[in-house]
């Protein structure tokens, strides 16, 4: 399974915002790395280079590669809709990203390595793909023999007065949870201006 490991400080700091949850040294040094810090001076950016940056950000937000990326953005587009609305839909609607949101894990990564590892099922049926697409009414559950996983267990304590997503509803007490409806732009919490990223794919 292809994945992005390399330092993710460096990363949220690129984009100036932190894209992997938590991050005690990204709140020390906000700024991107260089010999004179954040007082370096920056030439104007380009068109191109914003909407490239606004791609890369999402694809590090979601930890998805370029290949499938593009994949999902060309589905996008060939249907009825909003297709930056779409894009975002198709990312979110990832079973790794799901198990995130339902706080099974600390990070989308965690999330990726709880479902490779066979301790979530859909449907009851065991599902190892991350990339694994959900449809509304589905059922995400931890299965019986990872209920005591100390990373799930850990994440549920950590995450319990956090607030959830409307279009899911988590059981803490029976571990599951059900991926109620697809959600619409303004219920997806992520700080991406995917129209860039409509445009940079578009030309």
């Amino acid at each position: 399974m292809a994945r992005y490991i390399g330092p993710k400080t460096k990363i949220s700091r690129k984009f100036g915002d932190c894209l992997y949850g938590e991050d005690k040294y990204f709140e020390r040094r906000k700024y991107p790395s260089g010999q004179h810090g954040n007082n370096r001076r920056r030439g104007k950016r380009s068109e191109y280079f914003i909407q490239l940056l606004e791609k890369q950000k999402a694809k590090y937000i979601y930890g998805i590669l370029e290949k499938t990326f593009k994949k999902l953005f060309f589905e996008a587009s060939k249907k009825k809709g909003i297709t930056g609305e779409l894009l975002l839909q198709a990312c979110e609607s990832r079973l790794d990203n799901i198990v995130f949101r339902l706080k099974f894990a600390p990070s989308r990564s965690s999330a990726r390595q709880i479902i490779s590892h066979k301790h979530i099922m859909v449907n009851n049926h065991i599902v190892n793909i991350p990339s694994f697409r959900l449809k509304p009414g589905d059922k995400i559950i931890v299965r019986k023999t990872s209920i005591h996983h100390p990373v799930i267990l850990n994440s549920i304590h950590k995450n319990i007065n956090n607030p959830m997503v409307d279009w899911l509803v988590l059981d803490n007490k029976n571990m599951y949870g059900i991926f109620r409806i697809m959600p619409k732009r303004i219920q997806i919490p992520e700080k991406i201006k995917e129209q860039l990223i409509v445009e940079l794919y578009s030309k």
